[in-house]
């Protein structure tokens, strides 16, 4: 395999908050190759978009590092710094607040473009007409406001402005879930389009389990600030291992009334801990059908079983 476009080793991200430290990403470790789509899934709250902002250096680590073409993104200033901004760019997960409701949509497309100086004139307004058609939309609407558009129409606005600079590498933060039904699939298979054509690489963040497994290669399961299992999309939904994986995986409804009858659901009890001062052993002692004593003394790590599928449980040991 060839050297990975990404590299998370032992990343960190905790906040000080009144009553201890909240350590929303704790200890992740993965890599990206290029071209690939890796989907990162989990409760609410469980540190995806966390773990997104860190890895483009939105926020600061507090320990750990980010190899980003071999380059530590948390050391790079000037020059460097800027040419790695355009390399690795953000879809965001709310469309109507992540463009600015004072700017024409020409101008929120061309903001990155102006940044980093790469057309002027008339071929600026050729490179936001070419943009607009690439994500569906029209030459005319580079006039208009965001107010005048869907949460679909939007999102694809967002696409366009962080494509507009050419990026290798794209953080797409639950870039769907605030559209209505029928729009997802659409703005899905506009992503998976402009990766076949351009060649980029996707961090797909998502609670949504059957789109993930639709659009990724890979699939990270988070829960709490950690990875709890790593595989192949195929393998993952095939053959989950972890308990947590297993009771999500679970909760997808299948379009077969006989099969999901005959199914069992798994309910979790008990509440998410705390990632505030969280206590030793593993974080899902507490909510797991299998727990061991073990498993409230030791913080399992994450484990190869199999090709590509990696799982942090000591079931597995």
């Amino acid at each position: 395999m060839s050297d990975p476009i990404l590299k998370v080793s032992n990343l960190k991200k905790y906040f000080r908050v009144t009553n201890g430290l909240l350590k929303a990403v704790d200890d992740v470790s993965f890599s990206m190759q290029r071209g690939e789509t890796f989907g990162l899934v989990g409760e609410s709250g469980c540190g995806k978009s966390t773990l997104g902002r860190t890895i483009m250096g939105l926020y600061g680590a507090n320990g750990g590092q980010v190899l980003f073409n071999g380059k530590n993104v948390h050391q790079l200033k000037g020059k460097n710094l800027k040419h790695f901004n355009r390399e690795m760019q953000m879809v965001f997960q709310d469309p109507y607040a992540s463009l600015n409701p004072r700017m024409t949509v020409g101008n929120i497309i061309s903001e990155g473009i102006d940044i980093h100086r790469l057309y002027s004139g008339v071929k600026r307004r050729e490179r936001i007409s070419e943009l607009l058609q690439t994500v569906g939309l029209f030459e005319e609407h580079a006039s208009r406001f965001p107010h005048e558009f869907s949460g679909g129409q939007r999102q694809r606005i967002g696409i366009a402005r962080a494509l507009a600079i050419e990026p290798q590498f794209i953080v797409a933060d639950e870039p769907v879930s605030a559209l209505d039904v029928s729009v997802q699939a659409q703005v899905i298979n506009l992503f998976k389009r402009l990766q076949k054509e351009k060649g980029l690489t996707y961090l797909f963040i998502s609670h949504d389990l059957a789109m993930v497994k639709y659009i990724s290669d890979r699939i990270g399961v988070m829960y709490l600030g950690a990875l709890v299992e790593v595989s192949k999309a195929s393998e993952l939904y095939r053959k989950p291992l972890h308990p947590y994986t297993i009771a999500l995986l679970s909760a997808i409804p299948i379009p077969d009334p006989e099969v999901e009858r005959k199914r069992e659901r798994i309910i979790l009890e008990g509440d998410v801990p705390s990632p505030i001062n969280t206590p030793p052993g593993c974080r899902f002692f507490a909510r797991c059908p299998k727990a061991m004593e073990v498993c409230h003394l030791n913080n399992p790590t994450l484990l190869q079983v199999g090709e590509d599928h990696y799982v942090a449980c000591h079931l597995y040991k």
